[in-house]
């Protein structure tokens, strides 16, 4: 028996020209999750007018949904396929979005460059989450807002992710995520802190019900057990958030 490739980031790439199509299970669902993650992010941020980066925005549900709030949005990822998807589609719809190759270890932008960064479905992939925190606080402008949300670390949280969303239901592709990459809140509070951001509110994230097509739709939840999201926020220039 084969042994499965964890955090396997080649599955947004493979999908890159049926990522609109609304043909592909596991890719509506990281489309149903943009209004749930919305629901909670709409209350700590007016987007109208904001210098927005949506980093690790694969092909640009979250990066189009912000744009349509009025956000001036840039897009960042290291799958070109998906990039090449998000740019034809942002074009064909008549969004004016600025997309890029890149990682978050390594951002292409100048410091202080944005008003907020948002970063969801992002930090349990990445090779050096202390390098990503640091580049997103030296991108944010004084005050600016870091929103994301992170799987937890837990047995229950591996069994939802891995065994379930991807062995059992197919939700995901077997191989999306690496459990061991998982993290804590408490342990991405250090790190945040670490790099100057100061730590926000956080709340759960989780189903809320099914729509027609038998997918489910998700909304803040109140455990924070299974995945978690949050803000935090980079100082003023006199030091105070």
């Amino acid at each position: 028996m084969s042994r499965i490739k964890r955090n396997d980031l080649t599955i947004y790439d493979n999908v890159a020209d049926l990522w609109w199509s609304d043909s592909v299970r596991w890719v509506r669902t990281l489309k149903n999750l943009v209004p749930g993650r919305l629901k909670w992010f709409d209350r700590h941020i007016d987007w109208a007018g904001k210098n927005v980066l949506d980093l690790g925005c694969a092909g640009g549900f979250m990066a189009e949904a912000l744009t349509k709030k009025r956000a001036y949005v840039s897009g960042i990822d290291p799958a070109t396929e998906a990039i090449a998807a998000a740019r034809s589609h942002a074009a064909q719809s008549g969004l004016e979005i600025s997309y890029d190759v890149g990682v978050g270890e390594d951002l292409p932008y100048a410091d202080a460059s944005f008003d907020a960064v948002v970063c969801v479905d992002v930090l349990e992939h990445v090779e050096d989450l202390t390098q990503v925190m640091a580049e997103i606080a030296r991108v944010l402008k004084p005050d600016g807002t870091l929103l994301y949300d992170r799987i937890n670390r837990n047995p229950l949280a591996r069994l939802a992710a891995i065994t379930f969303a991807e062995d059992i239901l197919r939700l995901l592709p077997q191989g999306t995520h690496d459990p061991e990459l998982f993290i804590r809140p408490a342990e991405l509070t250090d790190i945040m802190e670490k790099v100057g951001l100061c730590v926000g509110p956080s709340t759960g994230l989780g189903p809320r019900g099914i729509n027609r097509r038998g997918d489910l739709i998700f909304g803040p939840f109140p455990s924070r057990a299974i995945i978690y999201m949050g803000l935090a926020q980079k100082p003023g220039a006199s030091g105070v958030v």
